[in-house]
């Protein structure tokens, strides 16, 4: 995908979010600071994370800005619906600020935190593939919990396996 309308990538990108939405709702809010391991992102960790890069480098590094990402622990919101809003907070003011940039500020360079200029639309779409990879920890997180999670698209694999024939059967 090649970014080069603002309005058309966030379209595209609302889905994305509301997709990982979908997947943030079936987390039990007791199970939120759970992580598989000591030392690695918790749950609540991995939402926040979400947030804070898409706000705080993201966001801020289409702007021209350095990032100024600082992490990810429950000091930026810590329990449940507080993490919610918050993910939602952050989504608002980045969303806002992609949008005030325009079609002409996607085809400028801005420089990623690791020092590379990248055009500003494949740093966006970096952005997806980012949070993409995170909804991605999230479902093993909570099957891992044994939480039922929903399909990305409508059905489950084994859903479509049983809808489907079998290749030479038609």
């Amino acid at each position: 995908m090649e970014v080069r309308d603002t309005d058309t990538f966030l379209d595209y990108y609302e889905r994305i979010r509301e997709r990982t939405k979908k997947l943030i709702a079936v987390v039990p809010p007791e199970q939120l600071e759970w992580a598989y391991m000591p030392g690695k992102f918790s749950i609540g960790d991995v939402i926040r994370h979400i947030a804070n890069i898409e706000r705080y480098m993201y966001a801020e590094t289409v702007q021209g800005r350095p990032s100024a990402y600082q992490g990810c622990d429950v000091s930026y919101a810590d329990g449940y619906e507080h993490t919610l809003a918050y993910l939602d907070k952050m989504h608002a003011e980045s969303v806002a600020i992609f949008r005030s940039i325009g079609n002409e500020g996607l085809q400028r360079k801005c420089m990623t935190p690791a020092g590379i200029e990248i055009n500003t639309g494949k740093w966006l779409r970096a952005m997806t593939e980012h949070e993409i990879h995170h909804r991605g920890e999230l479902y093993i997180y909570l099957n891992l919990l044994g939480v039922k999670t929903p399909p990305i698209f409508t059905l489950s694999a084994e859903e479509v396996a049983a809808r489907s024939i079998l290749p030479g059967n038609t």
